[in-house]
């Protein structure tokens, strides 16, 4: 039986001890799934992921938190086949993924993210409901966010919002690699002729959105697993 089932079963006087042990299993998968996951430059091309799979991918993308909650992103999953072969001329760090990926998502950053631009007041009253009380507060609160921290400066709102997506990238390949599926996040590429490619394909218009990155996902090929190499907790952590 599994733990979740077991856990609304106990009496109370054991429910810590269950919980604790509950915990410390869903620790070790976690860690489990990060050592498995590595930048896979090539996938088997004979192994697809399921769309049920697939789908959890996405929505730990869209259920991804985002400043102000204002979800600048767009995930753009790319089948086609002549559209990577296009894409693949221009991405060079995406030569071994384009052709063998599952699944080839290019992440879309929002643009244009000002107080009183659609996106926002969208995002404000259709989606989280904020009542005018709280959305005048929470607006000139963004507003003031826009003007002094992005110093109101097209350039920087925009980098803002392609650093948000970066959240939800992290995310959907952590979750693909807690179900066993490989992924490689990927910013080689031009992105000027990537986003030639995509205006002319219709995907996106020129000022709703940018290109901000890549992430190929798939299924490794035969082959040992990759160690870790990284620094130790203490050269990368600092207490103070």
């Amino acid at each position: 039986m599994k733990y979740s089932e077991v856990l609304p079963k106990i009496n109370t006087a054991k429910e810590g001890w269950f919980y604790m042990i509950g915990t410390e299993s869903k620790k070790e998968e976690i860690l489990k799934a990060f050592q498995f996951r590595y930048a896979c430059k090539a996938f088997d091309t004979s192994k697809k992921i399921s769309d049920k799979d697939f789908h959890f991918i996405l929505e730990t993308g869209r259920l991804s938190p985002s400043s102000f909650g204002l979800e600048p992103w767009r995930f753009v999953v790319i089948q086609n086949t002549a559209l990577r072969e296009k894409l693949k001329s221009v991405s060079r760090g995406a030569q071994g993924q384009l052709p063998t990926a599952s699944h080839f998502v290019i992440i879309l950053a929002r643009q244009g993210l000002r107080h009183d631009s659609a996106h926002v007041i969208k995002m404000m009253t259709g989606i989280q409901h904020l009542s005018d009380e709280v959305l005048e507060r929470v607006s000139g609160v963004y507003k003031s966010f826009v003007d002094t921290r992005l110093e109101n400066n097209d350039r920087l709102i925009s980098e803002w919002a392609s650093k948000q997506t970066y959240i939800a990238l992290g995310n959907m390949m952590t979750a693909a690699a807690q179900i066993g599926i490989d992924s490689c996040p990927i910013e080689g590429f031009d992105k000027n002729q990537v986003t030639s490619i995509l205006q002319n394909e219709g995907i996106m218009k020129a000022g709703d959105f940018e290109v901000s990155c890549m992430v190929a996902f798939g299924y490794r090929q035969d082959g040992p697993n990759r160690s870790k190499a990284r620094q130790n907790l203490d050269e990368v952590v600092e207490w103070r």
